[in-house]
């Protein structure tokens, strides 16, 4: 069995923001591969359903970002799943703005969830961090992410992308992690960026 999180803060103010980039990804896996529907447990929405031949969990914390990591440890309890087989999808502020990466552990890179997480979780989980891109000015980090994806991005790059990454969720239920960060990126390349800013980025972040 296997655990996909997708973190956000829940309501619906906050429903097309950056930071809810997580609960995007998993809605959309959840409508397209006939999840069930979702019910409270543990302070989190939960769904189930199968990806090739794996049962598989989703959750959306609704505790807020920054409290994501108690429900999440709860459920992973309750099923009796352990740390590699969780992906946890979230926003990453260092990758711009339509790219994927996956990894297993690392450092939490300043994302209040991801430290909450690791604290509650430890760091053996997998991470799929969905590029948001950076703001122009640095100062402008937090209400960047809490602001709404541009029109053009919804029905743009972000629609293609959680299409594409719901597409290849198979490849993560069998644990081919390069084989679906490959594809997406094929099937969904991202958005042209300055390229410059992205690679400083990237290499302050070792990406």
């Amino acid at each position: 069995m296997l655990l996909f999180v997708g973190l956000g803060n829940p309501g619906s103010d906050y429903a097309k923001n950056r930071h809810n980039a997580g609960f995007m990804a998993v809605d959309w896996l959840a409508r397209q591969h006939g999840f069930s529907d979702w019910k409270a447990k543990s302070g989190a929405l939960i769904a189930d359903g199968r990806l090739a031949t794996s049962k598989v969990i989703l959750a959306k914390p609704q505790s807020f970002m920054n409290k994501s990591g108690l429900p999440t440890v709860e459920i992973a309890r309750f099923y009796k799943i352990q740390p590699e087989d969780i992906f946890v999808f979230y926003d990453e502020i260092d990758l711009a703005a339509g790219k994927i990466r996956i990894k297993q552990g690392g450092g939490h890179g300043g994302h209040n969830g991801i430290r909450d997480l690791d604290r509650h979780l430890g760091k053996d989980y997998w991470r799929v961090r969905i590029g948001v891109g950076r703001p122009e000015r640095s100062g402008d980090v937090h209400r960047w992410v809490l602001s709404d994806f541009a029109k053009d991005e919804q029905n743009g790059w972000l629609e293609r992308l959680l299409s594409a990454m719901s597409d290849e969720a198979d490849r993560l239920a069998s644990h081919d992690t390069a084989g679906f960060q490959s594809r997406v990126a094929y099937l969904a390349p991202a958005p042209q960026a300055d390229k410059e800013n992205t690679d400083n980025a990237e290499e302050e972040n070792g990406i």
